[in-house]
């Protein structure tokens, strides 16, 4: 598991929601659902 994508999913919790974690994060809102979709994947 990357570190990286325990941060997201971290920020996501904190903010509940997409679109305020994407923008803490400096990334976009898609690209932040696609990370969190393979961070739910890698867990199984």
């Amino acid at each position: 598991m990357e570190l990286r994508l325990l941060r997201y999913f971290l920020t996501v919790a904190k903010e509940q929601s997409f679109t305020k974690a994407a923008e803490q994060l400096h990334i976009t809102q898609p690209t932040l659902s696609r990370q969190m979709a393979s961070f739910e994947e890698n867990l199984g």
